[in-house]
Formats: C-alpha cells, sequence, structure tokens
C-alpha cells in the first residue's frame, strides 16, 4: 500500500485528488496539509511515501516544504502540483529534491501512474516541463559539461548504461528488460549511481547525464 499526503491550501483541490487516490486499491490517504509547515509536521508524525505537494502556499510554499520534507530521517517522495507552468516552479521544484513535477490539469489517470512510478522509485515530470528541462541543459554551456562528465567518469560502463536509460525515462523494470538484469540489481546499481554522483534522486542524476552529454 502506498501510504500518501496530500498538501494545498484549497480544501476542494485537497478533496478531489483524495477521492482520486482513495479510488485506486493500491493506494490510501493517511494525511491531508492546508500549508508546508502542517506537511513537514504531519510527515514528521506519519509514515508518509508520496507526498503532492501544491507550490504557491500560505506560511511555507511548496519549494521549501520539499526542501525540509526530503530532509526528514525517513523522507517521502515529493510530487510537486501547480496551476502554474512556469520554469523557475520546475527548476526550483527538482532542487529542492522533487522526484516529480505535474500541472493541477494532469490527466487523473497520469497523477495516478505518477504516485505509482515515484513510489518505486522512478520519476514523473509534465511533458511540457520535461522538454524545457532537456533543452535548457542541451545549451548548457562547455564548462557546466566539463563538470558534469568529470562527475560521471568513476561510474563505471554498467552504471553509464543504466543511467543513461534512467535520463530516458525508463523506469527500474524497463532497465532490467533491456539490460537483461533482475530488478533488485538495476535497484541497487540506480542507489550506487546516486551516491556517486552525489544527487538526491533521478530527476537530478538525469539531468547531471543530459548535461554531461550522456544523451545523443
Amino acid at each position: 500500500m502506498i501510504r500518501t499526503m496530500i498538501v494545498d491550501d484549497d480544501a476542494l483541490v485537497r478533496l478531489g485528488l483524495t477521492d482520486l487516490l482513495d479510488g485506486d486499491e493500491d493506494i490510501e490517504v493517511v494525511a491531508e496539509a492546508h500549508d508546508g509547515l502542517q506537511a513537514v509536521e504531519l510527515a514528521t508524525a506519519h509514515r508518509v511515501d508520496v507526498a503532492l505537494v501544491d507550490v504557491r502556499m500560505p506560511r511555507m510554499d511548496g519549494i521549501t516544504a520539499t526542501s525540509l520534507l526530503r530532509a526528514l530521517p525517513h523522507p517521502p517522495k515529493v510530487i510537486t502540483l501547480t496551476t502554474f507552468d512556469l520554469d523557475e516552479y520546475v527548476y526550483n521544484a527538482l532542487a529542492a529534491g522533487a522526484d516529480g513535477f505535474l500541472l493541477k490539469d494532469t490527466d487523473p489517470a497520469e497523477i495516478l501512474r505518477a504516485v505509482h512510478l515515484v513510489a518505486n522509485g522512478s520519476a514523473m515530470l509534465h511533458p511540457s516541463a520535461a522538454r524545457r528541462l532537456i533543452d535548457r541543459y542541451h545549451h548548457s554551456g562547455r564548462p557546466q559539461a566539463v563538470q558534469a562528465q568529470a562527475r560521471i567518469d568513476p561510474l563505471t560502463p554498467r552504471e553509464k548504461q543504466v543511467l543513461a536509460l534512467v535520463a530516458e525515462g525508463a523506469t527500474n523494470a524497463d532497465i532490467a528488460g533491456a539490460l537483461g538484469m533482475r530488478e533488485s540489481t538495476v535497484k541497487s546499481h540506480v542507489s550506487r549511481i546516486l551516491v556517486t554522483l552525489g544527487v538526491g534522486n533521478r530527476v537530478q542524476a538525469a539531468l547531471l547525464a543530459r548535461d554531461a552529454g550522456l544523451m545523443p
């Protein structure tokens, strides 16, 4: 069972998301928060696997909340949700440690899919956000590319293969099928990759891979 928390200052949004998530037999909503400050308090009191966090909220915004949630001893995965598809929200959310970024008008089935993917260690980005991030890193300057390549160099050839597939958005199951490995082996590779690169999640690892030119 995936234990989730909904964080949004709009009561109607919380109600709608609760109804959506509770309709999935593998998802349980264990907490609801009306701002980032309450979200951190509830995540400390409850075991939360995935938190869906609004970006714009009073008292504490979703970006700050994401950073604090990811710093907890048992951090939940975070999917940020927003009405506004702005570059600064995307970049700041991912830098804070979010594993996903979706717009609130995302199809309900895709929101459910995102919760499952993120809970299983993958990432989920709204298509428009993903395209802009790719463009941004594709056009990054040479110094950033050299720095990224230096960070990737310690990886083994197999780890680089896994990272390349992570950067394409492949799930652990996808990678296992593509490389002829067990899914548990893929998880171990991904864990070592994150530690070696010094990043907090698959999204940040993927961006680093693209910046280093690992992707075509």
